[in-house]
């Protein structure tokens, strides 16, 4: 009787598999499955080179936690270039970021360490959404150095057939190692949209087996668990599995399994209902309706979720135990107008230097008047969406410059509180003010496009100024580009000219007004001509 891994209940599966391979009418191409074979045996006619063996017993990829010497309030300077405010969460989670990976660099550089009891301090976000909950985690991951990935909790579901598995964090946690399975144990792991998996019994909505067992299983990942890194629900990953057991035993072996004891998880979510709840509670002694409304504004729900407590969330749909090992919780606040235009002033993650980057793609210098910067956060403020408002914003205003201002000569953008309250009108006047320009832009492209086409087929075209004045005049009157409209008029030009060129050796033609308003007529012109002109030559020389 074969003993099955409890670790890996797919062990017999590929067994099985492993021993159909040896079968006499089996043939697999393992060129077809997705693996790792850097850790293959080397082939007996290559031998290993030293110098890459040596690289990779250099190369350390813990070095940076055994290095790990950051103090909560380094952390805290750091985080200050790119998120704004948030000082209570920047606060409590550099915290108990240092005191997690202070911990992780103990156990690496002595494993007896790692026997000892150690709670870990994982973290419960609360908070509105885009006042920067996922972008604190995913800035102090690269700053220490570690993978980190991020998943909603929406999409899984209790077995993993249905939704997705929640033992898949871990190996795409491996994954944002690049493989490397003993970095990946040491990550961060932020599931969002946690409170939309709360038990929805306790908030009179029916019972919620799927929630409850989801959270279940997320309780276990974040206490201390091995992750089969083959997922056994996906058929792919077990072949995977199935071809690195067929390898033989001439190379290193891979682990099969990940360890959680040390891999941080971060929740989030909103928790708007819940600041109802804890509004309830602390109010409950007061009569009327003053006690029972609800926090409508941003800054009420973040000053309730302040004072949420164990039993709060439990009463939300938690289970205790999944609560349990939430010991770090913090509230982000609501962003104000005045936070969301010093995100455009001063991050270094800030939307107004990505779409700088973007205009200065065309050689076109986008500046915002502080007036202007003051109107966009405002209009941001009011999507309610923190700061993702300004990206709705930002794209509402510059949408139309960014498709018109790449084919005219403007070389600057100066945005004013005009701009932003009407951008169609303000664009419209940028394009008139700056009309008399747009004539040597297009003749530029004029240009571009005999340089193209010379590339192309062999021929050079030379506009003479009368053609050239009747394309620009074309393309402004069409609203249609340069390229577009030759492409159009000379899409026959090319067979044409080779006819020509055949019979006359002619490389450079000549493109006149004609060509310009009758491009068909005037082709079928110059070929009947050279035709002409070559009976005439050959008539000359008899």
């Amino acid at each position: 009787m074969i003993k099955n891994d409890s670790n890996n209940p797919f062990e017999e599966l590929q067994k099985q598999l492993k021993d159909l391979l040896k079968g006499q009418n089996v043939t697999i191409n393992p060129a077809i499955f997705p693996s790792d074979t850097s850790d293959s045996a080397p082939k007996p006619s290559e031998p290993e080179d030293p110098k890459s063996a040596s690289v990779e017993t250099i190369e350390d990829p813990l070095q940076q936690i055994r290095d790990f010497s950051l103090k909560p309030k380094e952390i805290v300077d750091y985080l200050n270039k790119y998120v704004i405010e948030q000082n209570e969460a920047k606060k409590v989670l550099s915290v108990a970021i240092c005191d997690h990976y202070n911990h992780v660099r103990q156990c690496v550089e002595n494993p007896d360490i790692q026997e000892s009891e150690y709670s870990k301090q994982n973290i419960l976000l609360l908070g509105p959404t885009g006042v920067g909950k996922t972008y604190l985690m995913r800035t102090i991951a690269q700053l220490i150095g570690v993978p980190f990935i991020k998943a909603d909790a929406t999409k899984f579901s209790e077995t993993g057939y249905v939704g997705s598995d929640v033992e898949d964090l871990v190996r795409d946690l491996t994954k944002s190692a690049k493989g490397n399975t003993e970095l990946a144990e040491y990550g961060i792991v932020y599931v969002d949209e946690i409170d939309k998996i709360a038990n929805s019994s306790s908030q009179g909505g029916g019972k919620d087996v799927s929630g409850r067992g989801v959270q279940i299983n997320l309780l276990k990942l974040m206490e201390d668990t091995e992750v089969n890194l083959f997922n056994p629900t996906d058929m792919m990953s077990q072949m995977q599995a199935m071809m690195e057991m067929s390898r033989g035993s001439g190379g290193k072996p891979k682990k099969k399994t990940i360890s959680t004891k040390h891999i941080l998880f971060i929740v989030s979510g909103a928790f708007d209902k819940l600041a109802e709840d804890v509004q309830k509670r602390l109010h409950s002694s007061k009569i009327g309706f003053a006690g029972t409304a609800k926090p409508d504004e941003e800054e009420d729900i973040c000053k309730y979720l302040h004072s949420a407590e164990t039993t709060d969330f439990i009463d939300y749909g938690f289970e205790p135990e999944f609560v349990g090992r939430l010991p770090v919780r913090v509230a982000c606040e609501s962003l104000t107008a005045s936070n969301l235009a010093s995100i455009l002033k001063n991050s270094e993650g800030s939307i107004l230097k990505q779409y700088s980057n973007d205009f200065k793609g065309y050689d076109i210098k986008l500046s915002l008047s502080p007036e202007a910067i003051d109107t966009i956060a405002k209009k941001a403020h009011s999507e309610k969406t923190g700061a993702r408002g300004l990206m709705t914003v930002f794209e509402k205003v510059f949408r139309d410059f960014k498709y018109e201002l790449p084919s005219t000569a403007i070389k600057a953008l100066d945005v004013t509180s005009k701009t932003v309250n009407d951008p169609s009108a303000e664009l419209k006047q940028l394009l008139k003010d700056n009309i008399h320009l747009q004539s040597e832009v297009l003749k530029e492209d004029i240009e571009r496009f005999i340089k193209d086409f010379n590339q192309k087929h062999g021929f050079t075209l030379s506009f003479n100024q009368e053609a050239s004045l009747a394309i620009v005049e074309e393309s402004i009157k069409s609203e249609k580009t340069i390229r577009s409209i030759c492409l159009d008029k000379f899409k026959d030009y090319e067979h044409g000219l080779k006819i020509i060129s055949r019979n006359s050796g002619d490389q450079v033609f000549e493109i006149t007004k004609a060509n310009i308003e009758s491009p068909d007529k005037e082709l079928s012109r110059w070929v009947v001509k050279s035709f002409n002109d070559e009976k005439e030559t050959s008539v000359e020389e008899i």
